[in-house]
């Protein structure tokens, strides 16, 4: 196949003499000259123009890729929707089934050491289990002393006989110098903060 270079003029000409979308200027040339198409080679390079494609009025251009973005748009906010909807049912699903018996393990609590060592296991095993929502603790405060905080520093700084001690490696603190009752009753406090039943709170507590 043979290629020529053609003026604008005359390619608007061409391209206006269109008949079917697809139409290559050879086609639209060889119809005009009344010659057959039927047996031309087909053989194209890379890049070739196509009048009949190029020719389409701006206007319908334009509403074509409008009306192809409003459907994908609109199969965008299909998607998101249900999956709001998901992460809703999830968080509160997540709320509702905390199960606070299981930071009890009486083979693992019976290792511990002392008041201290029950009181922070309860502790790390309670902020395994609710993760994110553990911060709470740190509303929890003493008449003029912090019971939690996120540094040994501001610990000491409210009670230079704290003890302050790491929950594993969950990077809260906590007071440790109060006698066995007071742990008690923080941990149960804690409890109660996080969503846990008064009664079981306590019961849990008394484990310390």
């Amino acid at each position: 196949m043979k290629y020529i270079e053609i003026d604008e003029e005359l390619y608007r000409f061409i391209a206006s003499k269109t008949e079917r979308i697809g139409e290559s200027a050879s086609d639209i040339l060889r119809r005009l000259l009344n010659l057959s198409v039927e047996d031309v080679d087909i053989s194209l390079p890379i890049d070739i123009s196509q009048p009949s494609l190029e020719s389409a009025p701006v206007q319908n251009r334009e509403h074509v890729f409008n009306q192809a973005k409003i459907a994908v748009e609109k199969v965008i906010s299909e998607q998101k929707i249900p999956s709001q909807h998901k992460t809703l049912d999830e968080n509160s699903l997540s709320t509702e089934v905390i199960d606070f018996d299981s930071i009890v393990n009486q083979h693992l609590l019976s290792q511990q050491k002392g008041a201290v060592g029950r009181f922070m296991y309860l502790l790390s095993s309670l902020e395994t289990v609710v993760g994110s929502d553990f911060d709470k603790v740190l509303n929890i405060q003493g008449k003029g002393r912090l019971y939690f905080a996120c540094s040994k520093q501001a610990l000491l700084a409210s009670s230079k006989s704290s003890n302050p001690k790491e929950i594993a490696t969950s990077g809260f603190w906590v007071t440790t110098n109060n006698n066995t009752a007071k742990k008690q009753n923080i941990l149960t406090e804690v409890l109660e903060h996080l969503g846990c039943d008064s009664e079981k709170a306590k019961m849990i507590a008394e484990h310390i």
